[in-house]
């Protein structure tokens, strides 16, 4: 590892002003996965600014049924929450598949967010790639690439998103708070937070440098809607997702689906949402053939490599299992 400076940020603003000044600087949340990073020798930041007292560490239940995660908030509390665990069942489930215990209580939701991809060549500085060194090509796709992605990839980087949170956030509808250097505020929808890698793989999200997540909200969960994170790997625990689901269904009295929502992970270089699965959804009546024309649709565009093939019919026998039960659910309530 890299000799590096060290800085705790009062508040956010003395945060800006030390990060606007070194262009080689960067936040430290929880630090579980930047310092395995630097360790590796993959980024080698020369100020690390510790943000993890900063006072967003607070989880607010409104009157409307909407909730205001603070970005400091650690995984294992957010899991934990009540509110969170009753309403919003699957981003708790999320949660508690994405980690160990003692890793959730160091990590934070703004942390969990901005986790860079476990690719093994991005990993491996003996090794080229693309996202790490642009221009350097990416060795995946003619090698290991199992775990990689199938869509949204391009010749460029096949890598595949870790976060089993943000696959949660994005079918829950979440919007990222986001504070920039000068003070400014907006927010950023978390489906839009991450960028496709084209021919930039280099370039992960829509931040510029020196923006803060200050908190992740939840707008009311749908009415009726049951939910359930589901997630498929090679071992029980702390390994990342093969293909993830995460599912939102609430069904009308007449039995159609009145709302669905779906977003995969595992399967992408960001958390996907299932667009062309959940319109074919919505108002449909949900048997077997229906969930599985909408599945297939939404996995129409894939681009398997030949070790990660299986994962295309894996997602698509997940969102009809994950739909299916979600709806039985509904049935027996």
């Amino acid at each position: 590892m890299k000799e590096f400076a060290y800085a705790r940020a009062g508040d956010a603003a003395e945060a800006a002003t030390l990060i606007a000044q070194r262009p080689d600087a960067t936040y430290l949340g929880g630090g579980t996965n930047l310092v395995d990073l630097m360790k590796l020798g993959v980024t080698d930041p020369g100020l690390l600014i510790d943000v993890s007292r900063l006072p967003y560490d607070r989880i607010e239940h409104r009157e409307d049924g909407s909730v205001l995660i603070g970005a400091t908030v650690r995984n294992g509390a957010l899991a934990g929450d009540p509110g969170i665990r009753e309403r919003f069942p699957l981003l708790s489930q999320a949660l508690l598949a994405g980690a160990s215990g003692q890793l959730r209580t160091v990590a934070t939701v703004g942390g969990n967010l901005l986790q860079r991809t476990r690719c093994g060549y991005f990993q491996d500085v003996s090794k080229p790639c693309n996202k790490r060194e642009p221009g350097t090509g990416c060795p995946a796709i003619g090698g290991a690439h199992r775990d990689l992605a199938v869509l949204g990839t391009s010749e460029h980087c096949v890598a595949s998103h870790p976060s089993d949170m943000a696959v949660a956030l994005v079918a829950l509808d979440a919007v990222a708070h986001v504070r920039s250097v000068d003070g400014g505020t907006r927010t950023v929808p978390v489906a839009e937070l991450y960028l496709l890698p084209g021919d930039t793989p280099h370039r992960e999200t829509v931040l510029d440098h020196g923006d803060l997540i200050t908190a992740v909200e939840l707008p009311p969960p749908p009415r009726g809607a049951r939910m359930r994170y589901r997630k498929v790997r090679d071992r029980w625990s702390y390994a990342f997702a093969l293909v993830s689901v995460a599912t939102s269904v609430s069904v009308a009295e007449d039995g159609s689906l009145r709302d669905v929502r779906i977003a995969l992970g595992g399967v992408a270089p960001r958390p996907w949402r299932a667009r062309i699965a959940e319109e074919r959804l919505c108002g449909a009546r949900p048997d077997e053939e229906t969930l599985r024309e909408a599945a297939r649709a939404e996995l129409a565009e894939a681009r398997p490599l030949p070790d990660n093939a299986f994962k295309v019919d894996l997602a698509t026998d997940l969102i009809v299992a994950g739909v299916r039960d979600l709806v039985a659910r509904s049935d027996r309530a």
